[in-house]
């Protein structure tokens, strides 16, 4: 993927932090982002973007302190509610800008419909490499591409969820380029995490900047947990009005154990480990102080190499032994489905605009960040002229 390296001039620019009394746009060039990024507050004649007009409102009369002091309280209020993820056996806070990006509504739109057009090519992907694998018979894909991904597991061939959905959530990551476009980054649909931490952090910066959530209509995102559950509830099996759905997790020592609980919680069903769920003719059950309850979905937040000992890793302790055969039986569904991890691979992230093509018959709605193939002849030789251009080497003989 093509890295930019920021001028000099505009990396002094960010080193420098405004002095106590000088406010926070004060000095602010926009001349220095625009000779090699996109200013999202700011158009090239320093004049503010309109949905950004609130924000500059509430923020250009703060000194350096100010903003230090409202980053504190965030700080603190992170820490007061348990929002942290570990790092290196410690809890730390989430890092969150006080300066949120704001994306209007009409853009929004644009990107709903380029990410749902993606999900769906990307759901077809998934459905014909673990069936028929047409795609490789075309030739549009290279069939070593797909069966050396450490991510493609023969074991999920011929799987088929009950209702036909493999991507129940998926993490759509994006950047804008220095027109201004959104690209996507890369695609998530194993076990994307970090919905939680959006969650709080709104709830949070309400609390922060009261005045710009009064004073704007912000989309709302607490109603995640409940979209969440329906969507579980619709990919069982069962023809019950409300199948059992479970939460899977490693454990309280896994970082993303926060958001575990949390969306747990919110839905109001079970937070379950692997010793708490097992399997018996095809069927997994749960462990309660009432006896055994049948499972219909479980959302695992577990990789595939530790879901099922019996089919990954034999050391495996935090799955559950007979889980990969019960979803081939359709008793149970798994969310996200095994496997999934072919199609965020990183090499198949450069054929996924080839897939909405080749499935859909459309035309990508929202395009990938530049990305060059070695081993493809003439994106190898690019590579390298770049390699040569900066650093003078990988000259020919």
């Amino acid at each position: 993927m093509r890295r930019v390296s920021l001028p000099n001039q505009l990396n002094e620019t960010r080193r420098r932090s405004p002095t106590r009394g000088e406010r926070i746009f004060g000095g602010y060039n926009t001349s220095d982002v625009y000779a090699m990024a996109f200013d999202e507050m700011f158009d090239a004649q320093g004049i503010v973007r309109g949905p950004y007009k609130g924000i500059y409102a509430e923020l250009a009369p703060s000194d350096a302190s100010e903003l230090k002091a409202r980053a504190d309280a965030l700080g603190r209020a992170f820490i007061d509610q348990g929002i942290t993820f570990s790092l290196s056996g410690q809890e730390r806070p989430f890092p969150l800008d006080l300066v949120p990006r704001v994306i209007s509504a009409p853009e929004w739109t644009r990107l709903e419909r380029g990410i749902t057009q993606r999900v769906k090519a990307l759901e077809c992907y998934l459905d014909d490499i673990y069936g028929d694998q047409e795609i490789l018979r075309d030739g549009v894909i290279p069939r070593r591409l797909v069966t050396s991904c450490e991510h493609f597991h023969r074991q999920a061939v011929g799987i088929v969820p009950p209702n036909g959905v493999r991507i129940h959530v998926a993490g759509i990551d994006l950047i804008r380029d220095h027109r201004g476009d959104f690209r996507v980054l890369e695609d998530n649909l194993r076990s994307p995490s970090g919905v939680s931490y959006v969650m709080e952090n709104r709830r949070t910066m309400a609390r922060v900047f009261p005045n710009l959530f009064a004073t704007h209509r912000v989309r709302a995102v607490d109603d995640y947990a409940s979209h969440l559950l329906r969507a579980l509830r619709n990919s069982a099996a069962t023809n019950e009005a409300d199948p059992t759905v479970v939460v899977l997790t490693p454990g309280v020592y896994n970082s993303a154990y926060f958001e575990h609980s949390l969306l747990a919680r919110q839905m109001g069903v079970e937070l379950v480990e692997g010793r708490d769920l097992f399997c018996r003719d095809n069927q997994v059950y749960m462990r309660t102080t009432e006896g055994e309850r049948q499972v219909d979905v479980i959302y695992r937040r577990i990789d595939d190499a530790f879901l099922d000992p019996l089919q990954f890793r034999a050391d495996s302790v935090l799955g559950v032994a007979g889980l990969v055969n019960a979803a081939r039986a359709g008793n149970v569904v798994l969310s996200s489905a095994i496997g999934n991890g072919v199609g965020d691979d990183k090499l198949v992230y450069t054929y996924v605009p080839t897939m909405i093509e080749y499935y859909l018959h459309e035309k990508p709605l929202l395009a990938n960040v530049e990305t060059l193939r070695c081993w493809l002849d003439d994106e190898r030789e690019e590579v390298l002229d770049r390699i040569r251009a900066r650093y003078g080497c990988c000259r020919a003989g």
